[in-house]
């Protein structure tokens, strides 16, 4: 279930980032001339964008911040590495943006920077103190910050057509985890290390062990997921929360099951990826509770007749009752709908229950006359009462994964066509 982020890919960590480009010296001479920074002070060219080692280490401040200085001298020169390909990436995506006429706005990246200070207990005001105070530029978190909103706005809506949630993998998921609900539990972290070029998968799973070496060192998972994981989760320290068993690709629910609580994974090779995984808790099995329903109820003027009123009733699965919008379908006059959710059967009229308890996702009930209408029920989502998911949740979940991995690929090719000269070698300074 995992969702590749897009504004950090750490993928290549511990290789040769870039592809070769050609180019002759005089073309980046002449792009460095013309960007006017000293040539000793630039640390790399994204076309016709310059990176100085400035930006450099002042992404190396933003990410010993954000790990709260737990990072050990050790891990300097990966993390100026991480630094160089976060920058990188940004401008690529930034660019491509452009391209597109795609802009964000100042009150889009005011309105992140607010929840990021909300995050700390702080104001945006004193966020960027705090930053000062540790000589970070507020520039240095915009541009991050706008690279992040855009390329997800870009890549949907460049994309999105070609996304197809197949319903049979929605259904077949929940069939395994309805199946799996006897059996235990887990309290998961994640960190994704994408690999984009398999021939390289060796130097992969090597980077993965350095990670995994940092933390035996005394480096908290969630630091690491924070700065090198390439997943969504990355944000919340790698935390994906409590899995059901049969919930992960197979290799994954595997290495979970024979976990030791507390311990980590070596890397996993899985959906194009390499993965890491802690196994922080478990629990015992979910036992059923009460069922509950997602309804739409629909009611009708007994002077229509039962049988009109039942033909009506019948475009409910058509008519689009679901979503809680206007109907698809225009069901009669005289012919209301409301969508009921989280209704347990205790909360249903105790002379409709019956006609409902039976009921799975995708029926309708029989006609009902009371109180001088008719009325009928059509469920749109039932949860046994194992707490499961909703469709709509793991439908969203398959999209944003392969949305996401549709844009891992796009970034690849912008890349590929780019010219990307990386002219940083020897370790900076954090501090200067």
């Amino acid at each position: 279930m995992r969702i590749f982020r897009v504004s950090s890919i750490a993928c290549g960590l511990f290789l040769a980032f870039f592809p070769a480009i050609a180019q002759t010296q005089e073309t980046s001479e002449s792009l460095i001339a013309r960007s006017g920074v000293p040539a000793e002070s630039v640390a790399a060219i994204v076309n016709d964008s310059v990176i100085t080692t400035f930006d450099v280490r002042q992404r190396m401040q933003l990410m010993l911040l954000s790990s709260g200085g737990r990072i050990p001298a050790e891990a300097l020169p990966q993390l100026q590495q991480q630094a160089m390909r976060d920058l990188v990436e940004e401008r690529l995506k930034l660019q491509e943006a452009a391209k597109f006429e795609l802009k964000v706005s100042d009150a889009e990246v005011n309105e992140e920077i607010g929840l990021m200070a909300a995050q700390s207990n702080l104001d945006p005001n004193q966020l960027i103190t705090l930053l000062e105070s540790q000589g970070i530029s507020i520039t240095s978190l915009k541009e991050q910050i706008k690279a992040g909103i855009a390329w997800p706005q870009l890549v949907q809506g460049r994309f999105r057509d070609r996304v197809r949630v197949n319903d049979d993998e929605v259904e077949d998921t929940l069939t395994r985890m309805r199946a799996d609900a006897s059996k235990e539990q887990f309290l998961v972290s994640e960190i994704c290390l994408p690999v984009d070029n398999p021939a390289q998968a060796q130097q992969y799973y090597q980077g993965g062990l350095q990670l995994i070496e940092q933390m035996r060192q005394g480096v908290p998972f969630s630091v690491v997921a924070q700065q090198f994981s390439a997943c969504t989760t990355a944000a919340v320290g790698g935390d994906l929360g409590w899995v059901r068993a049969g919930e992960l690709p197979p290799e994954l629910d595997d290495a979970i099951r024979t976990l030791p609580q507390g311990s980590v994974t070596n890397p996993i090779p899985s959906e194009g990826a390499f993965m890491i995984l802690a196994v922080r808790d478990k629990r015992a099995a979910v036992v059923a509770g009460e069922p509950t329903f997602t309804l739409a109820y629909a009611a009708a003027s007994e002077k229509l007749g039962e049988n009109t009123a039942r033909l009506a009733f019948d475009k409910l699965s058509t008519a689009d009752a679901c979503s809680g919008r206007a109907l698809r379908i225009d069901l009669g006059e005289d012919v209301g709908v409301t969508l009921l959710e989280n209704m347990t059967l205790g909360s249903i009229d105790p002379r409709f229950s019956p006609f409902i308890e039976d009921l799975n996702r995708g029926d309708t009930s029989t006609v009902i006359n009371a109180d001088g209408a008719y009325h009928a029920a059509y469920v749109c989502d039932k949860d046994e009462g194992l707490g499961l998911p909703s469709r709509d949740a793991l439908e969203n979940r398959i999209y944003g994964r392969q949305l996401s991995r549709i844009g891992q690929q796009y970034l690849r090719d912008v890349e590929r066509q780019s010219m990307v000269d990386i002219r940083l070698k020897a370790p900076l300074s954090p501090n200067g």
